[in-house]
């Protein structure tokens, strides 16, 4: 019975991670473009005081910059969204393979033998350096430094 239910369970998270809803309305949840491709006209062209354009130009302007904008993105997107989202989740897939299959086991085989290697240089500085330092430190003991004052 138990295991029955940890299987249903099992079951529906995965489905729930392949199915999850996106949100239509806040596209950008984790604020990664924010300041990085939200480019308005205001952005882009602006005049300077005392040099205007007529305003009829200035307002034709600012609609043709940004619907052709809107135009262009939506056309590039629906053209190319696809593809590119194809090449970069199969990226992504890849960068993620190597680093579950190949990166961590590596790196845990290196710190493994590099603990072996750390235990054996270890044991060679406390056998070698450890009496050297003693004696030297024994040795230079007895050496008294005292400042005076000439003059």
């Amino acid at each position: 019975m138990m295991t029955e239910e940890h299987s249903d369970l099992e079951a529906r998270i995965i489905k729930d991670i392949h199915c999850k809803e996106i949100d239509l309305v806040n596209r950008d949840p984790k604020n990664i473009n924010e300041d990085i491709v939200k480019v308005d006209f205001e952005d882009v062209i602006a005049e300077p005081e005392g040099t205007y354009s007529f305003d009829g130009v200035w307002k034709v302007s600012y609609t043709t910059f940004t619907v052709s904008k809107y135009w262009c993105y939506r056309l590039l997107s629906t053209l190319l969204g696809v593809p590119l989202a194809l090449i970069w989740g199969f990226l992504f897939a890849c960068i993620s393979f190597c680093h579950i299959w190949a990166v961590v086991p590596c790196i845990k085989s290196y710190l493994i033998e590099i603990q072996c290697i750390s235990h054996i240089y270890s044991l060679c500085i406390r056998t070698f350096c450890n009496p050297l330092f003693a004696a030297l430190g024994q040795v230079c003991s007895n050496i008294k430094v005292v400042l005076r004052r000439e003059g």
